[in-house]
């Protein structure tokens, strides 16, 4: 299950795992948003309140967008920012330094007392202006290496931050299933 409100991470996440084998379903649920320092605490204190409310193996992720010249804000507080200001508020803070990265944390929990997480980062610059009609901040994140944000991206799903988290949570999984099949 990957337990969220948020339906368009839900449909990212089941395109990459179906690409590796692993279905996935939509647990629709408004989980406990803790403010925490960290990604980690957040997806970890995510996955628990997610599994005591389906009580069935569960996927969360938790993401944020670290802006170097403003001390990696908003960093693990980028869903609150995001709902406040926008991406309007974050471009008025903006200067001309302008790189960032975009990170992803996956939490996989199935039983008690084991929570997996998954972390993997994007670097890259945040843009002059939105550009594209994605949500959150894609609009706004342009990955190194590539001249357009990750909402004008038609592959965006093979160079995110969430792709390569859950690329290694695929991985770990598939993994672990091969072992318990031996």
């Amino acid at each position: 299950m990957f337990a969220s409100s948020n339906k368009n991470k839900y449909e990212e996440a089941k395109g990459i795992l179906a690409k590796f084998g692993i279905s996935l379903r939509f647990f629709k649920c408004n989980l406990q948003e803790m403010q925490a320092d960290t990604l980690e605490e957040v997806a970890f204190h995510k996955a628990l309140d997610a599994f005591s409310k389906c009580s069935k193996p569960v996927i969360i992720e938790d993401d944020g967008l670290f802006i170097n010249s403003l001390k990696g804000f908003p960093g693990p507080y980028s869903s609150f920012v995001f709902k406040t200001i926008g991406n309007e508020g974050i471009l008025k803070l903006l200067k001309s330094k302008r790189s960032a990265t975009f990170q992803s944390v996956i939490a996989y929990y199935e039983r008690k007392n084991d929570v997996q997480l998954f972390n993997a980062a994007v670097s890259g610059k945040i843009s002059q202006k939105p550009i594209g009609k994605k949500w959150g901040y894609d609009p706004i994140f342009i990955p190194q290496g590539q001249t357009k944000t990750y909402a004008q991206l038609e592959e965006k799903n093979l160079v995110s931050h969430r792709y390569l988290a859950i690329k290694k949570f695929a991985n770990w999984y598939l993994h672990r299933q091969e072992s318990n099949d031996r």
